[in-house]
């Protein structure tokens, strides 16, 4: 099963598809599959944080910030990819990045993991619902990040949006 769980900053989507996917992963290994590269305190104080929201739940940490469908999983794993903008961030914009083929590039590697994983939740930032009044590379990511986001959406078998904690689905429904 794949879950796309989307939301604004600071909404709960992080510890919404933490709880999930430990209800969805059964028996199976665990793994966070972590995009953000740890760049200064304030990235550094995120990743401190999500590491202490995963604490005691089984959780392997795999660090990987691009060409995800080269990503090795413990075969049969439930995946927790954490997250999509960053992921796109990083293959539009890093030097080992597919660039221009970024939006393929992160489609071809979830694919890749939902044929590995046993149950696969995606963590992605909202995007369009703060304008699109932006220029250069911001407007370039924004785009590429709600191509990307559609794209998931089509693959997943439920989709849904936090909000103050609160998850709402659009498509599927919320896994028991």
């Amino acid at each position: 099963m794949t879950v796309l769980v989307a939301g604004g900053a600071a909404s709960g989507k992080s510890a919404y598809a933490e709880k999930l996917l430990c209800k969805l992963s059964g028996d199976a290994p665990r793994v966070y599959l972590a995009t953000m590269r740890p760049f200064g305190e304030e990235a550094a104080a995120r990743i401190q944080r999500h590491r202490v929201l995963r604490a005691g739940r089984g959780f392997q940490t795999i660090e990987r910030y691009v060409n995800l469908e080269t990503a090795t999983i413990p075969p049969s794993s439930a995946v927790l990819l954490e997250d999509i903008g960053n992921l796109c961030a990083n293959e539009l914009f890093d030097p080992s990045g597919s660039g221009e083929d970024a939006a393929d590039a992160v489609v071809r590697g979830v694919e890749a993991l939902q044929r590995r994983c046993c149950a696969l939740v995606l963590v992605s930032n909202e995007a369009g619902s703060g304008g699109t009044d932006y220029a250069g590379d911001t407007l370039r990511w924004l785009r590429v990040l709600g191509e990307v986001n559609r794209r998931l959406a089509a693959l997943a078998d439920a989709v849904c949006e936090v909000v103050c904690g609160l998850p709402d689905y659009y498509k599927g429904e919320e896994p028991d």
